[in-house]
């Protein structure tokens, strides 16, 4: 099974948008854990997820939940990279992790954009 999460704002990541930094550890990883952890419970994170992110996660949770909770619970989360955006002049930062679960799958997920403590980013392309 295959969980594709593509949540409002992530389709301002795009090839030319992006620059790569390699950093040693992440910032957002403890969110992440708690979003997906949510999220696989059925629940959208309201304190995480700033709008439209928010409103895309309750679109999506139908099949995105029971999809989520099928991988068992997450066991750990591992920076992988962080990558700088200029969005139309708004700088941010979305970073990307493997995300591992108790049913041994592992999924890269990316987490950013964070305005005023939430985030507009939160997707998965899967493994």
């Amino acid at each position: 099974m295959r969980t594709v999460m593509l949540l409002a704002a992530a389709l301002t990541i795009g090839a030319g948008a992006a620059s790569a930094q390699q950093a040693g550890t992440g910032e957002y990883g403890p969110a992440l854990r708690r979003m997906v952890t949510e999220a696989a419970a059925g629940r959208c994170p309201a304190d995480l997820m700033a709008e439209p992110l928010l409103s895309a996660c309750r679109n999506q949770m139908a099949q995105m939940g029971p999809a989520l909770a099928a991988l068992g619970a997450v066991e750990g989360v591992s920076f992988v990279k962080a990558e700088a955006h200029d969005d139309a002049g708004n700088g941010g930062r979305v970073e990307t992790y493997a995300v591992k679960y108790a049913g041994g799958k592992t999924t890269i997920w990316s987490i950013g954009n964070r305005q005023d403590g939430k985030f507009t980013t939160a997707y998965t392309l899967g493994q």
